[in-house]
């Protein structure tokens, strides 16, 4: 009797596949990308009429577009990849834990906040980028761990680094760069996850 063999047909083998894991931020950052060639097809046209926010009437609807708009826009390929990084860093986890509703919804309260703000108090300065975004990630991150009444200790160690060196470059360093903004972020972070943990 001849002795039977076994073998492995390749398509038994388990196969590696790429999959969309957190759709909001991943469609963040598609409009972050899509934003920046647009700013230097149109030659920054387009970053002017949405993707930046400045003093400008309210009675022109492209002004509260830009309330929200502005944090798509970036000045160039730096900017764009330093806050990607750690939008894709943290986003993820935070959708995978809060949902891509709540995730879409703190970006916006996040974009409304700064964009605002920055209309009002910086009338002459074009705000663009989402770092406001980005701190308030890092924040709202350290409260995966919040209990009732209860404050992370990482939640403590992280305001103080990150939001006490804005205002440390708010006041001592002239980097042009919206310190004002990053605090409005993380304040926004703050009081946000503090709130979706408390229920």
């Amino acid at each position: 009797m001849a002795a039977s063999r076994s073998s492995y047909s390749s398509s038994s083998k388990p196969k590696l596949k790429i999959v969309i894991n957190s759709p909001v931020i991943l469609a963040f950052t598609a409009i972050c990308v899509v934003a920046l060639i647009l700013d230097k097809v149109t030659a920054q046209n387009s970053t002017a009429a949405v993707f930046s926010v400045y003093r400008s009437s309210l009675a022109s609807p492209f002004t509260y577009i830009r309330f929200f708009g502005h944090i798509f826009g970036h000045n160039g390929v730096e900017h764009l990849v330093g806050n990607l990084m750690m939008i894709l860093v943290l986003g993820p986890m935070l959708e995978e834990r809060y949902g891509g509703k709540s995730i879409a919804i703190i970006i916006a309260i996040t974009a409304l906040v700064t964009g605002i703000a920055s209309f009002i108090l910086f009338p002459n300065i074009a705000l663009m980028g989402a770092s406001g975004v980005v701190f308030a990630f890092i924040l709202l991150s350290s409260f995966t761990s919040f209990k009732d009444r209860e404050i992370p200790l990482t939640f403590i160690l992280v305001a103080v680094l990150y939001l006490g060196q804005q205002i440390y470059q708010g006041i001592f360093v002239d980097d042009n760069v919206s310190q004002f903004t990053h605090i409005l972020g993380g304040i926004t972070g703050t009081v946000i996850g503090y709130n979706l943990n408390k229920k």
